[in-house]
């Protein structure tokens, strides 16, 4: 890839918009190119000001009370009497079937699969990049509503890189990254009720280990050894 190449998907590499191949690409070229990695760190630079010192204007009271009638009014159009029934029945069905099916099934595996794959491609594998746990579970504080568990595995041979933040299940969740040799394992982890042993399973090439512990819900996947990642639920 070349600088030209590369200038027009920098700006859908920094939103994370980009697939594993071209993600790829990219990040192998901004190793090598150091003019293209200073532009990447301008954006990143920017938006992190925009964050910090950009004004915030909540919308004025009268805003609010229109968009809402608005959207009230688009609602009750749509919701004709010949269909309110049918719309009334399958909501309810849709509660039902949320509370009775179970959690961590496939659904689940593929979730955390992608956000895998995401953090490696999209440069945002760390928020808090630190091999002390005691830098990295501070960082969570005021992120999540629990306090992460986070281990000292380095004996074992997994080592803490840091974490992040990430999304799964319609909820924000705890992301660690640790590696072992060359390869990155990302645990995820919430908050759960029950204990299960650790299950190994394999999807999109890569191995997912699942387990509960301790009132938390644990996702360990990687490209490392199935058995090797198996110990991690250990």
């Amino acid at each position: 890839m070349n600088c030209e190449a590369a200038k027009e998907l920098l700006g859908a590499y920094f939103d994370d918009e980009l697939d594993l191949v071209n993600g790829l690409e990219i990040e192998k070229h901004l190793r090598d190119c150091a003019a293209c990695a200073s532009a990447l760190e301008r954006q990143q630079a920017l938006r992190s000001a925009i964050r910090a010192q950009a004004p915030y204007y909540p919308a004025p009271p009268e805003l609010r009370r229109r968009l809402r009638a608005a959207r009230g009014e688009s609602q009750r159009r749509w919701l004709a009497p010949q269909w309110s029934l049918a719309v009334a029945a399958a909501l309810a069905l849709a509660v039902v079937v949320w509370q009775v099916a179970p959690r961590g099934g496939p659904a689940v595996e593929q979730e955390v699969v992608a956000a895998h794959v995401r953090s490696l491609q999209a440069n945002h594998l760390m928020d808090v990049p630190s091999t002390d746990q005691h830098t990295v579970k501070p960082w969570f504080a005021g992120k999540l509503d629990f306090a992460p568990e986070i281990l000292d595995l380095s004996g074992k041979g997994f080592t803490l890189e840091g974490g992040r933040l990430d999304y799964l299940e319609g909820h924000p969740v705890a992301a660690l990254v640790y590696k072992r040799r060359l390869h990155t394992i990302n645990v995820f982890m919430w908050p759960a009720g029950g204990e299960a042993p650790p299950k190994v399973d394999t999807r999109q090439g890569f191995h997912i280990v699942h387990w509960k512990r301790s009132g938390m819900e644990w996702w360990a996947v990687s490209d490392l050894a199935a058995n090797e990642l198996a110990e991690m639920g250990q």
